[in-house]
């Protein structure tokens, strides 16, 4: 009875404070809801309605999008304070106080307003550039996580075409801006904070503040000697005044070949030799049994020797910090970033640890140390960054038929395991083949043991001295220098047995070297009635290189048999047989430039900009070293004009423009313009004997090259016109450009006669034209929390070549390219784009005998009939007879494709929802077409097939494409289009996830906590049939590409990455 009434009790008690709970919470929320007020607007800006615009109540979470009237309606507290943004425009905080009803009117963002980009020697407003430029900012280059800053541009610079070069790690990238205008060095050239550079690989980039390309030569022309290819300008994060911000953006990864080929397996391997003639009993002769045994009873499928030197899961890792501070006197930016790379096709050698690393540390400061008010009288500061790569065990080939590891690995043969029972590597199985190898074992021996070092330091020191107001002396001294070492040890190894050493050998080299520029500009920015505004720059320039030298040896016979101590001092035995000793200057030279610009616009309406540049050159003989390219350029913002304003209110912006310019390239070597005398070998002509003993020789010199002393500037002349527009409250943008761009006098050799018995001297015998047009458009809205963009741009080229004057109007490439004992492959020709295939056509494979038959050709005179291909015999490859002679010969050769790809584009998709952000980025090519050669057809038959010749004619109507493999030797000896696919493709490079965790922490200190996955290089569409269709090896020819011989393809990788701001 006692429970009973004190838990009535209690539940009474229980009861009575919750009912008056109940009656406070509803006194405050009726006197919460009698405070609220209802308030409507309308969102708008430049008297259009924005729809989608967000109108959050500060403070809360509070709050709605305007409609597609800019309308909207929300209900806050009396005192709320309205926070309205859009993307595109400046955030504006508005007070309600007693107001029901809003007109809020956005104003375009200052940076869209004002948006500066970099131009030579300088920055210009966007709305004023009449060049031909384009710009993508460091916050879009570091988000794609790429290892070199230029992989990350490939999806967003329309005109310029950019190949790796390889997937091995370390290696770069090939470069072209608007087509390829010379069979030399037809690299850009790279301006890094002002000074002249010609790598950028050394730069992380997390240190990129932007990258701006200047592609016309309206843009280049201030630049003069060697921007004929295009200028490629680089900043580095500067120092920003304000409290200290520090940065760091870390990520873990991993990598994994993203599409490999198939060799064929044993048994696939014995079936098509037994179709050549060589049977079961063949190789039982020639092979140990167990070997057959393994196969017929399935214990043994055979050596996939690609899958044996991938990879798998190979790390990648990534640590950036960046600091940036400032105060009215002086600013600061330091960054210090390091990048870890394992390769995805190597060995895992306990010995030697296969890895590429980077470090990077960049120090940016200015100073203003005399003021008078808001103008600084004497400004300095400094641009310096120092860069050291450290790659080890990473010697393995990528380039040429014989010193290709992946070739190797496809053509390796299956029946050979890697190991013998012992657990050494297997021997080759010379019954076979006496020149075969076990491809893991000469990786292993020969690439493996080699670490190389390189260490870098380059940057600027400035001055600034603004006397009067706009009137300034910029003084900008840059330096670049370049140094390090490599050392390799190859071991006692015999791979067969021609093919060997029985001493181990030590090999180390070094190389160091620096480069200056000194830079002096005087700019003066005035205006005249107040309309009219010039900047005129008048300046000169100074540069040198090759203060530098290379130093190397080699020995046999270390006294400690390890890589460890691979080193010449370790090898106590100096003779002439086995010690060799290199030593060298680098090239010097140097350009003395004079340059000046006049930059004029009326009212922010009308443009025009006049360059001159005068540029003398080392590399010429006197009386020919100057070179002077100007260019004009003009403008018109049409958006200015006042009946453009009062009839068009759907469009922002509309600009036309047009350029013609000059530029210059003379990269073709020191002395170049001389005849040069050369030391003699056991291997030339310049030996001499005295005396009756032949067997005894004195080595001597000989003149090595004919000189040319009129050689002089090749030039490059361009004429671009272009279009520039926004939309819709500039959300939709659109730009146009067409251009021509003619390359004169071209440096080149002619072809040499016999009786000079030495090399022809450079000419300037040669014209190129590229034409082409570029695209670009973007789309960016935001709907509340809601914000997307869209990019994607495209370019398309047409080259030819124009003349060739070197008196056969033709020049071959390299020969022994696809195959041993095969002609050349690459041509520049006239009326052909520069570096296309040449090679013979064909019709299909002979499917009988009759068909053979009946391949004739009539004498047109006689009438008489004769075989084209009399000694074809079934599942052979029909040859088209072009010129109609009745037999194949050269004169049957012709275009069978082009590797530099007509239509080149990008595309970039971002979306964003609250701290959610994802974004794709993708790009590709069309139009060109790719050479691939896996084997050495014409001299090895033992050599493995992939999968592909499954697909082989093997009887009438089996195949209509792939010769049968025991066909005449011409199939695959003869250069043709049977080696040409379609090159065409399209690859997802970048997709990212991430979200930003500092929406949720609401800490003070942190202004980001980012976290994302990203995946690289996740699909590639295309046809064709190898491992990665973007082939940057161009069988060692510079003006051509797309040939692959076992390219070491590009990997797929997967990170988890941080993002932190403090």
């Amino acid at each position: 009875m006692e429970k009973e009434n004190f838990t009535t009790k209690q539940t009474r008690q229980r009861a009575k404070g919750f009912l008056i709970f109940l009656l406070l919470f509803m006194a405050c929320g009726s006197s919460v809801f009698a405070q609220s007020k209802k308030i409507s607007g309308i969102v708008a800006a430049a008297g259009e309605p924005l729809i989608g615009a967000s109108i959050a109540e500060k403070g809360t979470t509070n709050g709605t999008i305007s409609d597609k009237d800019g309308r909207f309606t929300m209900t806050v507290s009396p005192n709320a304070a309205l926070v309205v943004s859009y993307l595109g425009y400046e955030t504006l905080t508005v007070h309600v106080k007693d107001k029901t009803f809003l007109n809020i009117e956005l104003s375009p963002a200052s940076n869209m307003l004002e948006e500066f980009v970099a131009i030579g020697y300088g920055v210009q407003q966007k709305k004023l550039v009449t060049g031909a430029t384009v710009q993508v900012k460091g916050d879009d280059i570091a988000k794609l996580n790429t290892v070199n800053t230029l992989g990350a541009l490939q999806s967003q610079t329309p005109g310029v075409n950019i190949i790796k070069q390889s997937g091995k790690p370390g290696d770069g990238f090939k470069v072209t801006i608007r087509g390829l205008g010379t069979i030399g060095d037809s690299d850009p050239l790279y301006i890094i904070d002002g000074v002249p550079n010609g790598d950028i690989s050394m730069l992380s980039p997390s240190d990129i503040e932007s990258v701006d390309v200047l592609k016309d030569a309206a843009s280049a022309a201030i630049y003069g000697a060697r921007a004929a290819n295009g200028v490629i300008l680089v900043t580095t994060k500067q120092g920003k005044k304000g409290k200290a911000s520090i940065e760091y953006d870390g990520y873990i990864g991993f990598q994994n070949l993203a599409k490999t080929a198939t060799p064929l397996n044993a048994q696939q391997y014995l079936d098509i030799l037994n179709e050549a003639g060589y049977d079961r009993q063949y190789f039982a002769d020639r092979i140990p049994g167990y070997i057959l045994e393994g196969v017929d009873n399935g214990t043994f499928k055979g050596t996939n020797w690609l899958k044996e030197m991938t990879l798998e899961n190979a790390p990648q890792m990534g640590h950036a910090v960046n600091v940036t501070s400032g105060n009215d006197i002086s600013t600061f930016s330091f960054g210090f970033s390091y990048t870890s790379q394992e390769p995805v096709i190597g060995l895992e050698n306990p010995e030697v640890k296969s890895l590429y690393e980077r470090y990077t540390l960049r120090l940016n400061s200015e100073h203003h140390v005399i003021r008078n008010g808001n103008r600084n009288i004497l400004t300095f500061g400094e641009n310096i960054t120092a860069g050291f790569v450290n790659s080890t065990g990473l010697g393995m080939g990528t380039g040429n038929i014989y010193w290709n590891d992946v070739r190797s690995a496809l053509a390796g043969n299956p029946l050979l395991p890697v190991y013998d029972e012992n657990g050494d590597y297997h021997t080759p199985l010379e019954g076979l083949d006496y020149q075969s190898v076990n491809p893991i074992a000469q990786m292993d021996y020969l690439r493996s043991r080699v670490n190389s070092r390189n260490y870098s330091a380059r940057g600027s020191l400035y001055l600034i001295f603004e006397p009067i107001k706009n009137l300034k002396w910029r003084s900008t001294f840059g330096f670049a220098y370049n140094g390090g070492t490599s050392r390799e040890y190859t071991p006692v190894y015999r791979l067969n047995s021609v093919n060997f050493s029985d001493q181990d050998k030590v090999t180390q080299s070094s190389w160091n070297g620096l480069q200056w520029s000194w830079d002096n500009t005087v700019s003066y920015e005035f205006t005249l009635n107040d309309f009219h505004k010039f900047n005129v720059l008048v300046g000169n320039s100074m540069e040198r290189w090759g203060f530098g030298e290379n130093l190397g040896g080699s020995n046999k016979g270390s006294e400690f048999n390890s890589f460890e101590y691979a080193y010449l001092n370790n090898v106590k035995t100096v003779t002439s047989g086995t010690t060799t000793v290199s030593g060298s200057p680098w090239d010097d030279g140097g350009i003395v430039s004079f340059f000046g610009r006049v930059n004029y616009d009326y009212a922010g309406k009308y443009m025009a900009s006049v360059t001159m540049r005068a540029d003398g050159s080392s590399n010429f003989a006197r009386g020919h070293r100057w070179g002077y390219f100007p260019s004009v350029s003009a403008g018109w913002n049409i958006h200015e004009e006042n009946f453009f304003k009062e009839n068009v209110n759907f469009m922002d912006q509309l600009k036309l423009r047009a350029s013609w310019g000059e530029n210059g390239n003379c990269n073709i070597g020191r002395l170049a313009y001389l005849e040069t005398i050369a030391i003699g070998n056991a291997t030339n002509a310049a030996i001499y004997y005295f005396g009756e003993d032949k067997t005894a020789y004195t080595i001597g010199a000989y003149a090595d090259k004919i000189a040319n002393p009129d050689l002089t500037w090749e030039t490059s002349r361009q004429t671009d016109i272009g279009l520039d527009t926004r939309f819709l409250n500039s959300r939709l943008g659109f730009s146009f450009d067409w251009y021509e761009k003619l390359t004169l006098g071209w440096l080149v050799k002619p072809q040499g006669l016999g009786i000079w018995g030495t090399d022809a001297p450079y000419i300037n015998g040669g014209d190129i034209r590229n034409s082409g047009v570029e695209i670009a458009l973007d789309w960016s809205d935001q709907v509340g929390d809601f914000s997307y963009s869209i990019k994607g741009n495209m370019s398309y080229n047409d080259n030819e070549v124009l003349s060739i004057d070197n008196g056969e109007g033709f020049i071959n490439g390299t020969s022994n390219v696809l195959t041993h004992n095969t002609t050349y492959l690459a041509r520049a020709e006239v009326g052909q784009p520069l570096g296309f295939f040449h090679g013979y056509k064909t019709n299909g494979i002979f499917q009988n005998q009759e068909q053979i038959d009946s391949y004739t050709w009539a004498d047109p005179e006689t009438g008489a009939t004769q075989k084209i291909l009399p000694d074809a015999k079934p599942g052979d490859v029909i040859f088209m007879d072009l010129n109609n002679n009745g037999t194949i010969d050269d004169g049957d050769k012709t275009f069978i494709g082009d590797p530099h790809p007509d239509v080149t584009y990008g595309v970039s998709v971002t979306l964003g929802y609250k701290g959610f952000d994802f974004s794709l980025t993708g790009y590709g090519v069309a139009g060109n077409q790719i050479a691939k050669s896996y084997r050495n057809n014409t001299n090895t038959t033992f050599d493995n097939y992939t999968t592909e010749i499954l697909g082989r004619w093997h009887g009438e109507g089996t195949s209509n494409h792939l010769p049968s493999i025991n066909g005449s030797s011409i199939n695959y000896g003869y250069v043709s289009d049977l080696y040409i696919e379609d090159g065409d493709y399209f690859r997802i490079s970048n997709v990212t996830l991430g979200y930003d965790f500092s929406r949720l922490i609401k800490s003070k200190y942190i202004s980001q906590l980012r976290v994302y996955a990203t995946v690289q290089n996740l699909f590639t569409f295309t046809k064709y049939s190898g491992m990665d269709p973007e082939v940057g090896y161009g069988g060692g020819d510079e003006w051509t590409s797309g040939i692959d011989l076992g390219y070491y393809p590009g990997s797929r990788t997967y990170m988890f990455g941080l993002n932190l701001k403090f």
